[in-house]
């Protein structure tokens, strides 16, 4: 009878790993959870977590396994049912983040299902994290944050799962708690050990089914902003207190625009809290009715565009969630689009431009790793992920804005919210509600295809690199210009804008392009100047070029470079230089790389090759003697180091803080102190974003280029 258990043991465990086979490949899971109560007990000083979970799940096909999603490290030591008896479980060889359990008896469609899970363990490892290379969870001394994506508590069918719960954190006494739910009084008790002497249990309810259960803990202080109505709980470190009052009216500003752009969040929806997160591997992460920004974003001003990005995930994100993982692009890259959109509104069409342009670089990072609607294969949140679903996603939405004009986009945004408040939304379904906003065909104009449009953007990959000869003709009523358009996708085809500067007015036409080779013709009035015709003047299109590469390339080593991976980071800026050896964004953020792995020499002839190049963008040059006069320092060279220091100071460039920089150098030698970047990559203060975006005196650091 024992060895007969045993085999029944094996046979079992057999079974699960077979069923977890299957529903990986299906992206299936046999049951869905419902409603949570988790509790857990943070240990600082171990950087670990405990926890129980009590979670009810419904079945949604005939099975005796349940799966669920938990981070890789936490370890499971229990399961059981509502009757409280222990089930057999394990977790999966071929993806550890599944845990699979056998429930004895197979459930049918619809019967619910009570399991109570035991764990403990890490979650901070970056390389088992849910996505790897990214840290969704952290704990330590200084603070924690537990992002849902970090599957920190079992779930099931993320992204698109909504579910309700109460979870209960308990941490040390000096900590403050904010989170997704509504907060009872935190409760103070005694602590169980000399590391944290006293404790703190802080409750959250969440009674309006959605992704919730994201928290952020530490040593916060809470300022309320009111502001147009509405009261902004803000929580800060205590020495950032006086930004409280420029994040709160800047989310007000932004609720307000996107209220009437996509229409209102509803009476039932929660107030949104603001609250900055320990810095880590990820920038900024938005939860039901909360905005985390991390420290090394957040800015004395507040930070608009990632606020403007995170409000925006209330609406595409939370009352709008993916129908799957492969329809991601409908809340994701629809919620960074709406960036852009907001820097349209508040600064006009330079703002939306500039964005915009910082988008096309992105998408050209990783464009031709997977189509838009295959995002199911690639890590949330990853480098490929932001920029396909993400960058590129935002560039579909702007060109499917370009094709329907701008009332009849506003207006598909608004049906489409109106239809999905509270629902699940597919790729598919937002195409067929696209549909109906054809605007009527233009006479002179190409019909508008949005199969194509979609095949295209959304199922394929490739972007279009246009050329174009021509010819200039006088005729009787004045000139014609007789070209060619041609791009490398066999299958392309899209209306393209052609604008002819003449010595009158300019003259634009929309052409067809189709296929390798478009022909064209354009009569015009006035004499067409030199080099006068441009194709996509207004720049509606995701297209690539010689510059737009480059740029691409340094910002995917950036992206290296954010996370210590110094040596990929300069084969990515030397295969830049290769493209454009006169690049003197490549020679510097070469040069910051060397300067982090301690190699001064080469790094200061990177300095000086960023100096000897374009210099473009401009604070390159104030930064370039600002990092040369610190090497000298850190060599002994003093006098050599003040005069780098006078040279930046004789520039009058005062981009991210340079001219206090120099300031303080020039009066006390750099001593290597800081010769560790932040989390995020990047120099202390130089910064990582246009300085025409820059919103205060400390740098935005974005993983995009710096070209302007």
């Amino acid at each position: 009878m024992h060895k007969m258990r045993q085999m029944s043991g094996a046979l079992g465990v057999f079974l699960l790993c077979a069923a977890t086979a299957t529903a990986q490949m299906q992206h299936a899971y046999p049951f869905r959870a419902t409603n949570y109560n988790v509790e857990v007990i943070l240990h600082p000083d171990n950087q670990t977590l405990t926890g129980e979970a009590k979670v009810d799940f419904v079945a949604t096909e005939v099975s005796r396994t349940l799966l669920v999603e938990l981070h890789p490290d936490l370890v499971v030591s229990s399961v059981k049912n509502g009757a409280g008896k222990s089930l057999t479980f394990a977790r999966d060889n071929n993806s550890p983040l599944l845990v699979n359990v056998d429930l004895g008896e197979a459930a049918t469609p619809g019967k619910q299902v009570a399991l109570t899970f035991e764990y403990a363990g890490p979650i901070s490892n970056e390389n088992d994290s849910p996505t790897k290379g990214l840290r969704f969870g952290s704990i330590d001394k200084t603070g924690a944050y537990l992002l849902q994506p970090a599957r920190w508590f079992p779930l099931t069918d993320f992204p698109s799962n909504r579910y309700t719960g109460t979870f209960k954190l308990i941490v040390p006494g000096n900590f403050a708690v904010a989170g997704t739910g509504t907060a009872e009084t935190p409760t103070m008790m005694p602590g169980l050990s000399k590391d944290m002497p006293s404790e703190a249990a802080y409750v959250f309810h969440c009674n309006t089914p959605g992704p919730v259960g994201t928290f952020v803990a530490g040593p916060l202080q809470l300022t309320p902003v009111q502001a147009e109505g509405y009261t902004i709980p803000v929580y800060t470190s205590g020495p950032l207190a006086s930004t409280a009052s420029s994040y709160g009216t800047t989310l007000v500003n932004i609720l307000s625009y996107y209220s009437d752009t996509f229409g209102g969040l509803g009476s039932g929806a929660p107030s949104i809290t603001i609250a900055q997160m320990p810095d880590g591997s990820v920038d900024g992460f938005s939860a039901p009715g909360l905005l985390l920004i991390s420290a090394r974003q957040w800015t004395t001003k507040a930070n608009a565009g990632m606020l403007a990005e995170l409000a925006a995930e209330q609406w595409w994100g939370y009352h709008v969630l993916p129908a799957s993982a492969g329809d991601v692009w409908v809340t994701d890259g629809l919620a960074h689009y709406a960036e852009a959109m907001y820097e349209e509104q508040s600064d006009g069409v330079a703002g939306l431009r500039r964005t915009l342009e910082d988008f096309a670089v992105g998408a050209l990072m990783y464009e031709g790793t997977t189509p838009i609607a295959q995002a199911d294969h690639l890590g949330m949140d990853s480098d490929q992920y932001r920029s396909i679903v993400d960058d590129k996603g935002a560039m579909v939405y702007h060109m499917l804005r370009a094709e329907l004009g701008d009332d009849n986009f506003t207006a598909l945004l608004k049906d489409f919210y109106k239809a999905y408040d509270g629902k699940n939304a597919s790729i598919d379904g937002f195409e067929k509600m696209a549909a109906q906003k054809l605007p009527p065909p233009v006479e002179g104009d190409p019909p508008i295809n949005l199969v194509s449009f979609f095949s295209q953007w959304l199922n394929s990959t490739g972007v279009p690199e246009f050329k174009m000869d021509y010819t200039v003709y006088r005729t009787p009523k004045g000139f014609k210009v007789v070209g060619k358009i041609e791009q490398g996708l066999d299958t392309f085809r899209m209306p393209v804008e052609v604008k002819v500067d003449t010595e009158g007015n300019p003259e634009t036409k929309k052409i067809l392009v189709t296929g390798t080779s478009t022909e064209f013709e354009i009569d015009t009035f006035g004499r067409p100047k030199p080099n006068g015709i441009i194709i996509d003047p207004n720049n509606n299109l995701l297209k690539s070029s010689p510059k737009l590469r480059v740029r691409a390339t340094v910002a995917r080593g950036e992206a290296l470079a954010q996370t210590g991976r110094y040596y990929e980071a300069i084969g990515e800026y030397q295969k830049a230089l290769d493209m454009d050896p006169t690049n003197s964004l490549a020679h510097f953020r070469m040069g910051e790389a060397l300067f982090y792995e301690k190699n001064y020499q080469a790094s200061a002839n990177a300095f000086r090759a960023a100096l000897d190049g374009n210099v473009d963008p401009r604070w390159i040059a104030v930064w370039s003697h600002i990092y040369i006069g610190k090497i000298y320092d850190l060599l002994g060279q003093r006098v050599r180091a003040v005069n780098e220091y006078n040279l930046a100071q004789h520039l009058n460039d005062d981009t991210a803080g340079a001219q206090e920089e120099a300031a303080l150098y020039i009066q006390k030698p750099y001593d290597g102190q800081n010769t560790a970047p932040p989390a995020a990559g990047g120099p202390t203060k130089a910064p990582a974003t246009s300085p025409e975006k820059q919103s205060s005196d400390k740098p935005v650091l974005k993983r995009r280029t710096d070209d302007d």
